[in-house]
């Protein structure tokens, strides 16, 4: 349990210090910001209702996934808390760099918020020792 719990901890840390270090070198002007913005927006308009649409969906199925009965059986073991916390982690990780690259490239202030969020959302997924313990140990009853 403890091998899962520490890879799916540093998943969690790989993912914020990439978004970090993301956020650092747009800051500070190294790598340039703004550069996807146009005149004609559509592209823009796109982007954002994608990813819009990509997190409202994802944020109640990553906060759910263990709640899901056929999923609840399967997760009986570290290896299967391992696969499936992996997803979890990926489902909301993937989404939430996408969206703080887009609004760095698009400097939209609706990609920056929809970061954050999911960002707060990963409290509630945070593979601390206790929560992988007892999302087994649940579904072991």
């Amino acid at each position: 349990m403890k091998h899962t719990q520490k890879l799916l901890m540093t998943t969690f840390a790989v993912f914020v210090a990439v978004s970090l270090v993301m956020a650092a070198l747009f800051e500070t002007d190294i790598l340039p910001t703004g550069i996807l913005k146009d005149d004609n927006g559509s592209d823009e308009f796109w982007a954002a209702t994608v990813m819009e649409l990509l997190t409202l969906c994802v944020i109640p199925v990553a906060l759910r996934l263990f709640k899901f009965g056929a999923l609840k059986k399967l997760l009986i073991s570290a290896e299967a808390l391992l696969k499936f916390g992996m997803i979890r982690m990926l489902m909301l990780c993937v989404p939430m760099v996408a969206n703080i690259l887009l609004y760095y490239l698009y400097m939209n202030v609706a990609f920056g918020y929809m970061a954050i969020i999911i960002f707060l959302c990963l409290a509630f997924v945070l593979p601390t020792k206790a929560r992988c313990e007892q999302e087994v140990a649940t579904n072991n009853n």
